[in-house]
């Protein structure tokens, strides 16, 4: 008679919880092998060149720094730069899905991975309806330009407009993103870059038109608000470029991870910086800084000197520009959800990815929670669920980077962040500061999402943690 034996898993220790995953992890094969560098590059700007350069810039100089937004988005770029370096590293050492949670659990320890992993499920899945409400008022200004106007239930959220029901636009585009993620890897990925393809063109032709328009009066006053008005207006602009942690999610999808993926973080700040700065030259030497329009600051630029088409155009481009952000960000929870239930800190049904080898049975719920969030809550209120909980990767990123350095220094590393500790603490510092900016019902609702995880973990991811089984 055959014996069976009750399969015995380790009991829940500090040194378990702070048990690291290797750094070599044998590929599974989950994932089809389909993203060049100029795909995962695409992916990076999509995330890195969105709403920032629409609007973001106007806003900063308008109501915090004047002409010397040029400080604010240098200063932001040398910060997220000192971040996507410690990416860099991460990303060409260990090219496995799942971004920070998967760097932190790595260099830090399970209990770290996965409340960074816990976080960036909301997070990122916030992003994703944010930007796509974002999207919805831009389709809004687009579909009344041509004469075609939703009903006022359609047009947002409760609590948004009188009469508002849901916004129809933002809650169909969520979906949308779900379905094209669902197709495979190959085909989302040439969308992408075809839409961030026409971002960038779109981004130059307002540029280059906006050259013709300056004036270099109203580039003085330089610092109407004071030095401290650029430093304070670096800490909103840092929100605009950052995006590079969203596609080191999808490192697995690499031909060649180790080597490409470093090479798209860096090439991909690269293009992005040099944008923003020419983007923050143009908008402060068309108007004085003090006749910006926050809300649409290139259109209304551009009507000022007679040039009002350029706004449906400037539209276009924010709805394209704005929806890679969206695509970018919905990838990434995607895979963060997917590595974390192959880990066995999730569910394993969820770690299963479908006959196109992508991980479907994470994207339509992120897809369905995304569109209910962006159709049924304002915009303020779904914003509030963002930023912590990045600026909180960051941070781990950059500690694990110092410390892989100290107890891994034989550890073969495809890309090497210069000037170890002070590139690492230099993102450590600013995401602090970014941090101790954030409102209270930001914080409130962070620490209340940390104890449901850290319920979770205790109550289910240590006893079936794939590294607990290994133990046992």
């Amino acid at each position: 008679m055959a014996v069976v034996t009750k399969r015995t898993r380790a009991p829940m220790t500090m040194s378990g919880m702070l048990r690291r995953m290797p750094v070599n992890v044998p590929d599974t094969g989950d994932f089809k092998k389909s993203m060049g560098l100029w795909q995962l590059v695409a992916l990076s700007l999509g995330g890195l060149v969105g709403a920032g350069v629409f609007s973001l810039a106007g806003v900063v100089a308008n109501e915090v720094a004047g002409p010397a937004v040029l400080v604010s988005f240098a200063i932001a770029i040398i910060a997220s730069a000192a971040a996507g370096l410690c990416y860099a590293e991460f990303a060409g050492m260990v090219p496995k899905a799942g971004s920070a949670y998967t760097y932190s659990y790595v260099a830090l320890g399970e209990i770290i991975g996965f409340m960074i992993g816990w976080d960036l499920l909301l997070e990122y899945t916030a992003i994703v309806s944010v930007v796509a409400i974002a999207v919805s008022g831009y389709l809004n200004y687009i579909t009344h330009y041509i004469g075609f106007d939703l009903p006022t239930w359609a047009l947002g959220a409760p609590g948004s407009g009188h009469g508002h029901r849901v916004d129809l636009f933002a809650l169909v585009l969520c979906l949308l993103l779900a379905f094209l993620l669902s197709r495979g890897t190959r085909e989302s990925a040439r969308v992408q870059t075809g839409l961030v393809a026409v971002k960038l063109v779109i981004v130059a032709v307002v540029i280059i038109a906006g050259v013709f328009h300056i004036k270099s009066g109203n580039y003085t006053p330089f610092f109407p608000f004071g030095v401290g008005g650029a430093v304070s207006g670096a800490a909103l602009a840092f929100f605009a470029v950052y995006g590079y942690d969203a596609m080191s999610a999808a490192a697995e999808e690499s031909k060649d991870g180790k080597r490409l993926m470093p090479k798209a973080i860096l090439i991909s700040l690269g293009i992005a910086s040099v944008i923003y700065l020419l983007v923050c030259l143009v908008i402060v030497g068309m108007v004085n800084y003090t006749d910006i329009a926050v809300s649409s600051p290139f259109s209304s630029a551009f009507d000022s000197v007679g040039m009002g088409i350029l706004g449906l155009v400037i539209a276009v481009g924010a709805v394209v520009g704005v929806t890679t952000s969206a695509f970018a960000n919905m990838l990434a929870v995607t895979r963060v959800g997917f590595a974390m239930s192959r880990d066995g800190l999730l569910p394993s049904y969820f770690g299963k990815s479908s006959a196109r080898r992508v991980p479907t049975r994470v994207i339509w719920p992120v897809g369905i929670v995304s569109a209910l969030i962006a159709g049924f809550l304002p915009i303020r209120q779904a914003a509030e669920l963002t930023n912590i909980g990045i600026l909180m990767a960051f941070i781990v990123v950059a500690l694990g980077v110092m410390r892989l350095r100290k107890t891994r220094p034989d550890a073969e590393r495809a890309f090497r962040t210069p000037w170890v500790p002070v590139v690492p603490l230099i993102g450590i510092a600013f995401s602090i500061w970014l941090i101790s900016e954030l409102t209270l019902i930001t914080w409130i609702r962070f620490v209340v999402w940390l104890v449901l995880g850290l319920a979770v973990y205790w109550g289910f991811s240590y006893r079936n943690s794939k590294l607990n089984e290994a133990a046992a």
